[in-house]
C-alpha cells in the first residue's frame, strides 16, 4: 500500500476514535464526594460506616459563627434579634434538618405529666428588667455544654450548628450557602464578622478553586510549551504537531476513565495538565530526530523510517517507565490516587501511541520541511553539546566530589521529612477559608471530630449505672488530658434528664446516685427519646452508644499520640467486664491514610526501581551497567527529600505521590539515552565514541523535555494550595536536578564502569584528548 494512502487511512482511524473520545469525554461529571479519600478496604472503614448508619455521620454539619458589634457582647438584644432571624431562615432552608442556636436553646423541666422548655434567653426583657440579663448570662456560663459550642468564653461570639443532609453533594451545598449568605446581607452583618467551617464548607471552596486554578495552569501550560517548541525547531508544523498529538491523548484518556464509569474528582482533574506537560516528550524525541536526519542529508522517508526505528524501542521503553511511574499509585489506599494513577497511566501509553501512529502519518502528508538554516558541518546543537562534554570530561573530579558531598547532606536532611497532615493544611493561614477555620479554634471547640463507639457487656444495657459511671470516666479523661473541649454521649441525656426531673437546677445535673433512682429515672426517659440528640448518642434499645465531641486540630502526629496515650488509658482504667469502646470517625480515618503513606511510596518507589532495573539488565545484561543507569535518577530523589527536610516541608496525601511519578518521569530521558546508546553500540565498538555520539544526538531532546517538563510543573507554583505548590515545586526540582545528572554523571559513570570484553581501556586522561581532537559527527 502507498506510504501516503496509509497514512490518509491511519488519519481517518484515529480521527473516528478520537470524536468517539471526544463524545465520551463529554459524559464526564465532577465527583465532589470528600469521604472518598477514606483509605478503601480498610477494616476501620467497613467499622466507620456501620457506625454512620447507626448514628449518623460526624461531620454532616456546618458551622456559622457570629462575632457581636465592636463594644457589645452577645447578649445585646439587637444583636440577638439578628441571630433569631438567621436561625429561623436556615431552618426553612431544604438540606437544614437542625438548627441549634442561642435563641432557641432551652433548659427543660418536668412538671406533672409534662415537660417545659424554659429558654435560656430573654432578650426582650432586658430593656426593663437588667438583672435578667446577668441571671441569663450566669446560667449560660455553668451549664455544661453551652460555652465552647454554642457561646464562646469571652461572650464576644455565638454559633450555630446547623445539621445538615448526609452527604450533601456541592450544588445544593452551593445554594445553602447562598441563601445564607442572603439573609446574611439583608441582616446587615458585616463580613468580617462572619465565619463558616465545615466540611461542606471547605468541599465547595476546593473544588471551586481547583476548577479555576486547572484552567490557568493549563492555559499557562499551553503558551509555555508553545513558546519552548518555537525555540526548540523554528518552524510552525514542529510547534502544532506535538500540540495535536497531546490534545489528542488526553481525549482518549479521559474518554477511557469515562467508559469505565469514573468521574473526575480534585486528584484526576490534575490528569489533562500531567498528560499535556509529561506526554510531550515522545513527540520531541522523534521530531528533534527527525530534523536532526534531515540536517545530515537523509531524504524524507529514510529520515521518517530511521527515526521510527530508532526511536520506537527507546520511546516504548519511557512510555512504560513513566506510566509505572503513575501505575505505582494504585497501591494507595485512597480511591482518588489510585484512579488518578490507573488513568494517567494509561493516558501517557496511549501518547505513545498516538506519537508513532498520529504524528508520523501526519509528517508523511506535508512536505519536505526546509530546514532554517542547512548545516554542512552538523547541527549548532553539536556544538554546544560537544563543549559541554569536554566540560564534563575535564571536571569529571569535580563532579564526582559535588555529587558525593550533595548526597550526604541531603541524606542528612531528609531525615527531618515526618508525616503530619491537618484538616486545611493545603490552605496558606492566610487564606480567609483557614482564618474562618482557626476563628473557631479559637472562640469555640474547634473544628476536628472526635468519635468513640460505646458498647456495653453482654446482659448490660447503655443506661446500666455501671456502664454510665465508666463512661463518665472517660469523659473526664478526654476532657482534662486528651483536649477534647466538647463532649456528648448517654451520660450527658442520663444527666439532662436528672436535672429536668428535680427542677432544672445545675446542682442536679450528675448521674444518679443508686440504681433505685436510676430505675426511676429511665423510665421517664421516654419523655425525651423524641429528641433527635438521644437517636443520635443511643440506640433504641440500648445496646450500644456513642461519645461525640469536636477538638482543635492538632494534625496527624499529635493526634496519633494522644489516640495511642487514651487508648492506653482505656486498658488501664476501665472495666472490659462491663464496657468495652472503639475510636472511630471521619479523622480517625484521614489519619489512618497518613499511617499508610510510607508503606505505599516504598512500594511505588520499589516497583519503579525493579521495572527500571529489568529493563536496563535487558539492554546490556550487565549489572554495573543497572546500577549506573540508577544511581543519576535517584539521586534528585534524594536530593527532593533534602530540599523538603530543610523547609520543613511535612509528607501527607498531596505531597506523598511526588517521589513515584518524579522518578518514573526523571528516568524517562535515561531509557532514551541508553536505549541510543545500545543502538550506536552495535555500530562503534569504542566505548568512548559511541557515548559521545549519543550525547550528541540525545542531548537536544533531553534537554527540551526537560525544560518543558519543568516549565509545566512550575506553572502549579501559583497554585492557593500549598500541596498542589509542593507537587509543582518538588517535581520540578527533580526533574531540573535529574537532567543537570543525567548531562554529566551518567556520561561519567558509563565511561569509568561500562566495560565490554575485549575491549581496550582507556584513561580518562586519554578520553579527554580523543575528545578535543574530535571532528562533528558525520
Amino acid at each position: 500500500m502507498p506510504i501516503r494512502r496509509l497514512a490518509h487511512l491511519t488519519l481517518v482511524l484515529l480521527g473516528l476514535i478520537t470524536a468517539l473520545s471526544a463524545y465520551s469525554t463529554a459524559q464526564l461529571r465532577f465527583n465532589y464526594n470528600f469521604n472518598d479519600f477514606y483509605p478503601a478496604g480498610d477494616p476501620d472503614l467497613d467499622y466507620y460506616q456501620g457506625y454512620t448508619q447507626r448514628f449518623g455521620n460526624d461531620n454532616d454539619y456546618v458551622l456559622l459563627g457570629l462575632e457581636a458589634p465592636a463594644g457589645k457582647t452577645v447578649f445585646d438584644p439587637a444583636f440577638l434579634a439578628k441571630v433569631d432571624s438567621l436561625t429561623q431562615l436556615a431552618r426553612r432552608q431544604r438540606h437544614v434538618l437542625s438548627v441549634t442556636s442561642p435563641t432557641t436553646l432551652a433548659n427543660p423541666v418536668v412538671e406533672g405529666l409534662g415537660v417545659f422548655n424554659i429558654p435560656y434567653l430573654h432578650p426582650g426583657a432586658y430593656a426593663q428588667e437588667p438583672a435578667r440579663r446577668a441571671d441569663d448570662s450566669t446560667l449560660i456560663y455553668r451549664t455544661p455544654g453551652l460555652v465552647g459550642n454554642v457561646f464562646s468564653p469571652d461572650a464576644r461570639a455565638v454559633a450555630l450548628v446547623l445539621q445538615i443532609t448526609p452527604d450533601l453533594e456541592k450544588p445544593p451545598g452551593d445554594s445553602l450557602f447562598a441563601a445564607l449568605r442572603g439573609g446574611i446581607t439583608r441582616l446587615g452583618l458585616p463580613d468580617e464578622q462572619v465565619h463558616f467551617a465545615g466540611k461542606l464548607v471547605a468541599q465547595s471552596v476546593f473544588v471551586d478553586r481547583l476548577k479555576w486554578e486547572l484552567v490557568v495552569f493549563m492555559s499557562l501550560s499551553v503558551l509555555l510549551v508553545t513558546g519552548l517548541l518555537w525555540l526548540t525547531f523554528r518552524t510552525w508544523w514542529g510547534v502544532v504537531l506535538p500540540l495535536i498529538v497531546v490534545l489528542g491523548a488526553i481525549l482518549w484518556g479521559l474518554g477511557v476513565m469515562s467508559a469505565f464509569g469514573v468521574s473526575i474528582d480534585l486528584m484526576t482533574a490534575l490528569l489533562p495538565l500531567m498528560l499535556f506537560v509529561v506526554g510531550m516528550s515522545d513527540t520531541i524525541h522523534i521530531i528533534s530526530r527527525y530534523v536532526s536526519e534531515l540536517g545530515y542529508g537523509a531524504g524524507k522517508k529514510e529520515a521518517l523510517w530511521t527515526t521510527i526505528k530508532e526511536s520506537g524501542f527507546g520511546s516504548g521503553l519511557s512510555a512504560l517507565t513513566t506510566s509505572l511511574g503513575f501505575f505505582t499509585l494504585m497501591t494507595s489506599t485512597i480511591r482518588p490516587i489510585h484512579n488518578f494513577g490507573l488513568f494517567t497511566g494509561v493516558a501517557i501509553i496511549l501518547a505513545f501511541i498516538l506519537s508513532f501512529t498520529l504524528l508520523p502519518a501526519m509528517l508523511v502528508l506535508l512536505g519536505k520541511p526546509q530546514l532554517r538554516e542547512p548545516r554542512r558541518q552538523g547541527h549548532s546543537w553539536d556544538g554546544v553539546l560537544g563543549r559541554l562534554f569536554r566540560q564534563v570530561l575535564l571536571r569529571r573530579r569535580l563532579v564526582f566530589i559535588v555529587s558525593g558531598l550533595v548526597l550526604a547532606t541531603a541524606i542528612g536532611l531528609s531525615t527531618r521529612v515526618r508525616i503530619n497532615s491537618a484538616l486545611l493544611d493545603d490552605l496558606s493561614k492566610s487564606d480567609p477559608v483557614r482564618q474562618d477555620f482557626a476563628f473557631f479554634e479559637r472562640q469555640f471547640a474547634g473544628v476536628r471530630p472526635f468519635e468513640m463507639e460505646l458498647k456495653p457487656a453482654s446482659g448490660r444495657n447503655i443506661y446500666d449505672l455501671d456502664v454510665l459511671r465508666e463512661t463518665e470516666k472517660i469523659e473526664g479523661y478526654l476532657e482534662t488530658t486528651y483536649g477534647l473541649r466538647f463532649a456528648a454521649s448517654p451520660v450527658t441525656l442520663v444527666k439532662s434528664v436528672r436535672k429536668a426531673l428535680n427542677g432544672g437546677g445545675m446542682a442536679e445535673y450528675r448521674l444518679p446516685a443508686d440504681t433505685l433512682e436510676l430505675k426511676r429515672l429511665r423510665g421517664k426517659l421516654r419523655l425525651f427519646r423524641k429528641k433527635a440528640e438521644f437517636s443520635a448518642l443511643a440506640l433504641p434499645d440500648g445496646s450500644a452508644g456513642r461519645l461525640t465531641g469536636r477538638m482543635a486540630d492538632v494534625g496527624s502526629v499529635q493526634a496519633g499520640k494522644l489516640n495511642d496515650a487514651l487508648r492506653q488509658h482505656l486498658r488501664a482504667t476501665v472495666d472490659s467486664t462491663v464496657l468495652t469502646t472503639r475510636l472511630t470517625g471521619s479523622s480517625n480515618l484521614i489519619d489512618k491514610n497518613n499511617e499508610n503513606l510510607t508503606l505505599n511510596m516504598i512500594q511505588g518507589m520499589a516497583i519503579d526501581v525493579l521495572m527500571v532495573t529489568l529493563i536496563v539488565l535487558g539492554l546490556f545484561k550487565s549489572l554495573r551497567m543497572t546500577i549506573v543507569v540508577l544511581i543519576p535518577n535517584l539521586l534528585p530523589i534524594v536530593i527532593v527529600a533534602g530540599v523538603m527536610g530543610l523547609a520543613g516541608v511535612s509528607m501527607k496525601v498531596s505531597t506523598s505521590i511526588i517521589f513515584t511519578i518524579a522518578f518514573g518521569i526523571a528516568v524517562d530521558d535515561t531509557i532514551h539515552f541508553i536505549s541510543k546508546l545500545r543502538l550506536t553500540l552495535a555500530k562503534e565498538p569504542d566505548i568512548f565514541k559511541a557515548v559521545r555520539r549519543t550525547y550528541l544526538l540525545a542531548g537536544k531532546a533531553v534537554i527540551t523535555t526537560s525544560l518543558i517538563l519543568v516549565g509545566g510543573f512550575s506553572t502549579l507554583l501559583f497554585s492557593k494550595f500549598d500541596g498542589t505548590f509542593y507537587v509543582g515545586l518538588l517535581i520540578g526540582l527533580t526533574l531540573l536536578f535529574g537532567v543537570v545528572a543525567e548531562l554529566t554523571l551518567l556520561p561519567l559513570l558509563i565511561l569509568y564502569f561500562y566495560k565490554r570484553p575485549k575491549a581496550k581501556v582507556v584513561l580518562p586522561d586519554e578520553l579527554v584528548a580523543e575528545s578535543q581532537n574530535q571532528g562533528q559527527i558525520k
